[in-house]
């Protein structure tokens, strides 16, 4: 979910089935233009076919719920998957959302950018006219699937994910594309948008985001 591409080994594990069923089931994926597959040597990869993908998937994710978990390391990988993560390559969960929510209140974002949004974003080192100017629409709004509410897609929600990656606001977790919000990226979502990332937090270390106001 988060672009990238990962061997068919590690997919089979995290789905708990055989490698011959999960090489099975990916190559209906590949083939119904859902995956792609790369090669590198012996090892194939997969990755999701594109972003439109990506949001499909939310979309059913935001209908059917999260899937109820066991164990310790479950219901640490999904708190931490809820609290902030890529979905393709936008942010998500309640970060996502809480920075969305925050646009639209400070008349960053309407239907579509705003001239104050396009200004404020560029201030941020996000790259706002590679967003106008790319193949896909600049605003699209993607289900949440933790938050069942929308977070920002499309160009400028990949340009706003890869300025927040390259600024060192976020940093990616080493197994999963939950996402680790940094004390420089608190500083700036505390100071610009009243969202504050601070306890209290859940038994299982949730962060629990707030927008002032």
């Amino acid at each position: 979910m988060d672009g990238t591409a990962r061997p068919a080994g590690e997919l089979a594990r995290a789905a708990g089935v055989g490698a011959s069923t999960a090489s099975e089931h990916l190559s209906v994926l590949v083939a119904a233009g859902l995956l792609e597959r790369t090669a590198s040597g012996r090892r194939r990869y997969y990755r999701l076919a594109g972003p439109e993908v990506a949001r499909a998937l939310e979309a059913l994710g935001a209908l059917t719920g999260p899937t109820p978990v066991r164990g310790y390391r479950p219901s640490r990988q999904a708190a931490r998957l809820a609290a902030a993560r890529f979905c393709y390559d936008h942010l998500a969960g309640r970060l996502g959302v809480a920075l969305s929510e925050a646009w639209h209140a400070s008349g960053w974002l309407r239907e579509g950018l705003t001239p104050a949004g396009a200004e404020g974003f560029a201030a941020l080192g996000v790259d706002v006219e590679a967003a106008r100017t790319a193949r896909r629409p600049t605003v699209r709004t993607c289900a949440d699937w933790t938050e069942r509410r929308p977070h920002l897609a499309g160009a400028l929600g990949a340009a706003v994910g890869a300025r927040f990656l390259a600024a060192g606001w976020v940093e990616r977790h080493r197994t999963d594309r939950g996402l680790t919000v940094t004390p420089a990226g608190r500083a700036l979502l505390a100071d610009r948008w009243g969202i504050d990332t601070a306890r209290p937090r859940t038994a299982e270390g949730t962060v629990r985001f707030r927008s002032a106001g």
